[in-house]
């Protein structure tokens, strides 16, 4: 894998994401799914990135 972020692809992005989810960590992986989502030139296919790894920080609940 490559370590200038320039070359990363919508599928390095994608596989982070999928490593995020993995680990329980779900704002990082909406994060990489996000970047995915904006490297990918079909519209429905970004569309589809974003709807699999959606916002959490929407659906939290605050407790006291």
């Amino acid at each position: 894998m490559t370590c200038e972020p320039a070359d990363l692809t919508a599928a390095d992005y994608l596989d982070g994401a999928r490593e995020m989810t993995a680990a329980d960590r779900p704002f990082l992986a909406h994060l990489l799914a996000e970047e995915a989502a904006r490297r990918t030139a079909d519209p429905a296919t970004a569309a589809g990135i974003r709807a699999s790894f959606p916002d959490p920080t929407t659906n939290r609940t605050e407790t006291d």
